[in-house]
């Protein structure tokens, strides 16, 4: 009895631990990752925009406040994303490190773990994401004030129920209604008529715009359920490749500074369990690059997946393009990772960014678990 409690113990020690890191990595490099985002999102062919302007756009239009729009969905989705990541791995390796005197785990089998963990991860962030993504956007934004969407006049019914909380362009609208009024017809109003059809429900043909799609509620009543794993391609693509790399490099790491501490003990140690645990410190710092490099690797993926949650897609668009068997663009790869080839000479924007907020993240989300587990343990 007195066994099991220990246990019991034990593993809500480790679970506080492993929340409290990953809430705490989060919110300290969380303007990092907003600053990137926007960075990614609002980068065009012809327009790179710097870390300076886009901390001037946001102060403008929310303040400082505005660098943690969405803090609350990332952690809630780090925190599981990043627990389905370890828990496979540990998991995966388990059965690798099964029968073998020490401990260890090659690193073509921490790649290996790694890639499928990050499918896991991949699968349960992805909401998570687009809603927080579609937040930082709106930190940048200049959001219509009531007033002047009451003045646009009102919406047809049609138009009310799809996109709900929408006001769409009446003027480009109107403009759209007299390009087709040569047109010969018996109908008393076809200004009204034609404003019920889902193709002239945007005015210019344009969807709407990210903020005015934002809430879970707004994304599922427009876009469908699915839109919540949009980018899901380029998504498992980025995540599987961060987890190879991350774990295979942490884990040579991981080998290099045993051995370095193996140097001349004497007598010479014939397996891990002789060498001793690390140092916190080294492990933490281990984490980091690794969490640094896996970001260089699997950025170009990171911002296919960002560009495709910013763009709001409604249900009878989607609807068409499988009736039509619309294809992807771009070449095979481009079509099997999720890349648009639009997007060919934006897919590092903001890598710098992303190196460090990963490699900063993960030092502080590894360094504060051994500090507290070795705390309250």
């Amino acid at each position: 009895m007195m066994d099991e409690w220990l246990k019991n113990q034990i593993f809500a020690i480790h679970a506080l631990s492993g929340v409290g890191s990953v809430a705490l990595g989060t919110a300290l490099t969380y303007p990092l990752d907003t600053i990137k985002t926007l960075i990614q999102v609002g980068s065009g062919s012809n327009k790179q925009l710097t870390t300076a302007q886009v901390l001037k756009r946001v102060r403008y239009f929310s303040g400082n406040t505005g660098l943690y729009n969405g803090f609350l969905w990332l952690a809630v989705g780090r925190t599981f994303g990043v627990g389905a990541r370890f828990g496979t791995y540990e998991i995966l390796t388990a059965f690798y490190k099964d029968g073998r005197e020490d401990n260890y785990v090659y690193v073509s089998e921490a790649l290996l773990a790694g890639l499928v963990a990050g499918v896991a991860e991949a699968l349960i962030s992805s909401p998570f994401e687009l809603i927080k993504l579609r937040a930082q956007v709106t930190s940048a934004s200049r959001i219509p004030s009531s007033a002047s969407l009451t003045e646009k006049g009102a919406v047809a019914p049609v138009i009310q129920r799809l996109l709900r909380g929408y006001i769409p362009d009446v003027k480009a609208l109107n403009s759209s209604v007299g390009l087709l009024s040569t047109l010969t017809t018996k109908h008393p109003n076809m200004t009204s008529a034609l404003q019920e059809y889902p193709w002239m429900m945007t005015g210019s043909g344009r969807p709407p715009s990210v903020f005015s799609v934002r809430k879970p509620s707004e994304v599922i009543s427009l876009e469908g359920w699915g839109a919540l794993w949009r980018g899901l391609r380029s998504g498992v693509v980025r995540d599987s490749v961060f987890g190879g790399i991350f774990f295979s490099t942490w884990q040579s790491l991981h080998r290099a500074m045993l051995d370095w501490k193996a140097v001349g003990m004497d007598p010479e140690p014939r397996s891990d369990d002789e060498i001793g645990p690390l140092s916190p410190w080294a492990v933490s710092l281990a984490a980091g690059v690794s969490g640094s490099v896996a970001a260089a690797a699997s950025h170009c993926f990171d911002t296919a997946k960002s560009r495709s949650q910013c763009i709001v897609l409604p249900k009878f668009v989607s609807r068409e393009r499988k009736l039509l068997k619309w294809g992807r663009p771009g070449n095979r790869f481009e079509r099997l990772t999720g890349i648009h080839p639009a997007d060919r000479n934006l897919l590092f924007r903001g890598l710098g960014l992303r190196m460090a907020r990963s490699g900063i993240a993960s030092f502080i989300m590894v360094g504060s678990y051994f500090l507290t587990v070795d705390r309250l343990a």
